[in-house]
């Protein structure tokens, strides 16, 4: 068993970042990120403080925006519109869930498809669809990315995607079949999943269900990569039963540690690709 070590290809993919970010500031240009949140969600502040965070680190512009959870939909909308026309940001990002009297569909197409870093408005996800250059949702690209820094072969594998979301399940599903890997997505609906699972020479686990994943659903050998962050007695624990399957695998992503970072570091790689579209940036 191999585990593939997020942290590290993380660190080499922000070193490069970092390259990018200090030739843009030499032509006046500094990439720029704006988080809006919505409420006291915990975790999602305590996502959001890490962006910051990370931005800050590699000398990028970072603000945040924390909205009361009564403020106005319009309200919402009036601040997304003034930052699509801030010429200093480059990336927009409205952390989700937002609360119930907020439609989030308006909200994610309200973002400008320029300033789109999560790679969620329909444009962008068409974009993605039809194998066009766009901004690719973080989590998945930052999978895509653990996959080739690990030399794992995915061309005529078959791939099984656990989950559907819009977020993760069905743009690594796109992202695996323009690799030419056979991919099927499953779900709760899904019959005889651990037959389905047990095919997989790459299992993909995002349902949100702690140590969802025995060993009896893996193949001996399969690449196993885990994208649940749930907690469990108060420690952070995977899809994946790590300690049930790590015999079985041949490649896995810990939690903490696998996915996880990724997902920021390939929030800042589309919020730095954003400014180099900048007039004088390319």
């Amino acid at each position: 068993m191999k585990i593939i070590n997020g942290r590290e290809v993380s660190n080499n993919i922000r070193e490069d970042l970092q390259i990018k970010i200090n030739e843009l500031k030499e032509k006046g240009i500094v990439p720029g990120l704006s988080v809006i949140i919505v409420g006291e969600n915990p975790a999602s502040q305590s996502y959001v403080r890490s962006k910051d965070k990370a931005c800050k680190k590699l000398g990028m512009k970072s603000e945040v925006h924390s909205l009361d959870k009564d403020v106005s939909e319009s309200e919402l909308l009036d601040l997304i519109e003034k930052l699509n026309n801030d010429d200093t940001i480059h990336g927009i990002l409205v952390q989700l869930p937002l609360p119930q009297h907020i439609d989030e569909k308006k909200v994610i197409e309200k973002i400008s498809i320029e300033k789109d870093v999560d790679g969620f408005h329909p444009i962008n996800a068409g974009k993605l669809l039809v194998g066009e250059d766009t901004f690719i949702p973080c989590t998945p690209h930052g999978i895509i990315k653990l996959i080739e820094s690990n030399d794992i072969d995915v061309e005529g594998k078959r791939v099984v995607v656990l989950g559907r979301s819009n977020i993760v399940g069905k743009p690594i599903s796109l992202l695996l079949l323009q690799k030419n890997a056979t991919v099927t997505i499953c779900h709760s609906r899904t019959k005889n999943l651990k037959e389905i699972t047990k095919e997989a020479d790459i299992l993909v686990a995002a349902i949100g269900k702690a140590n969802f994943v025995k060993r009896d659903m893996v193949k001996k050998g399969a690449t196993v990569i885990d994208v649940g962050i749930n907690r469990v007695d108060g420690k952070l624990a995977g899809d994946v039963d790590f300690e049930d399957v790590k015999e079985t695998v041949g490649h896995i992503t810990p939690v903490p540690g696998g996915v996880g970072p990724m997902t920021i570091t390939m929030l800042i790689y589309n919020t730095v690709k954003s400014a180099m579209k900048v007039k004088g940036g390319k």
